[in-house]
Formats: structure tokens, sequence, C-alpha cells
């Protein structure tokens, strides 16, 4: 699933003539294209959809956004933790719950099997 999710612009910088920001979305922190919102400034808030800054939004929209999203799991779905990514055994969906992922797993394992 992917989020257009609200974070605060930490710092911007021009990089090969775009604009990008460091982009804090309630502790986890990106690089985002500031092209589509030229005018951003740092401490601003922004709606995000896959690292491009689409619109400003106001700091008490942005943080009771960021708490719901947090309420309902939707950040850790969103971002999730890269380091347990790539520790998931071969075959894991992350997105799956244990029941779907099985079948994964399974599956993979017989594509190995017959391909000996």
């Amino acid at each position: 699933m992917c989020l257009a999710v609200p974070g605060k612009v930490l710092d911007i910088e021009e990089r090969d003539g775009t604009r990008m920001a460091t982009v804090d979305f309630g502790g986890v922190v990106k690089e985002v294209c500031l092209e589509y919102v030229p005018d951003l400034r740092v401490g601003e808030y922004a709606i995000v959809h896959v690292g491009f800054a689409l619109q400003r939004l106001d700091e008490e929209s942005a943080r009771q956004t960021l708490a719901l999203f947090e309420e309902l799991g939707l950040l850790q779905e969103e971002f999730g933790d890269p380091w347990e990514a790539a520790a998931a055994p071969p075959g894991w969906d992350e997105a799956a719950d244990g029941a779907a992922a099985a079948p994964v797993a399974a599956a993979v394992d017989g594509a190995r099997e017959a391909g000996r």
C-alpha cells in the first residue's frame, strides 16, 4: 500500500538542478523532491507520496494525520524497518500475515525442488 503521508521539512538543498528536502514523517526521515511545491520552506509540512511533496499542509492537520496513521499501524506498513525486511527469510512477504506468507514460502520451495 502506498499512502500520501504528511511530513515536516527539516532542510532544503538543490541537487543537480532539483529542489530536494530532508523530511521527518513522525520519526522516519526521508529525502523528498520539492519540484511540485517549489515555494515550500523549512519548518512547513507537506503531503508526500512516493518521494514527491504534493501539497502544503498546516501543522495541526499534519500532526493529527500522523497520530492516526501511527495508531492504525500505517506508518510501520508504509515505511517499515528496512533491517527487519532484509533479515526476513527467503519467500517471506512482509505485507502478508503468517498464514498468507506460508504459501509463498511453499511455492518458492516447490520451485526450487522442481529445478533440481
